[in-house]
């Protein structure tokens, strides 16, 4: 068996995921338009749903720029193998992410 045949069901089971996100967020969206909510309502759900995505692109780029380091870490050190420190050093890594995510966006609303 290829190494790329296993991806083929989990890439499958994620576009089928986000393409039913994405219907169910439009058709809420269509339903609240219809519904004719006020403006001001509407115009507070687009930009708290914008805010969202800008926070979930801000975690994504802390997070995988701290994995980054995590690996860069890893193939300083020489490790070639899947150890117990290679393992500790990509959770690590994670968390720093998160961490500094955290620091960020508590600082944003100050």
């Amino acid at each position: 068996m290829n190494d790329i045949e296993f991806l083929i069901p989990i890439v499958f089971f994620i576009c089928i995921t986000y393409a039913i996100k994405a219907i169910l967020e439009s058709r809420t969206r269509a339903k609240l338009i219809a519904a004719n909510s006020s403006e001001e309502l509407i115009r507070s759900l687009l930009l708290s749903e914008e805010q969202q995505r800008r926070q979930a692109s801000l975690r994504w780029g802390v997070v995988l720029s701290c994995l980054a380091g995590g690996f860069a870490l890893i193939e300083t050190f020489g490790y070639d193998d899947v150890t117990p420190g290679a393992i500790a050093v990509l959770l690590a890594a994670t968390g720093i992410g998160n961490l500094a995510f955290y620091a960020i966006a508590r600082n944003q609303h100050k």
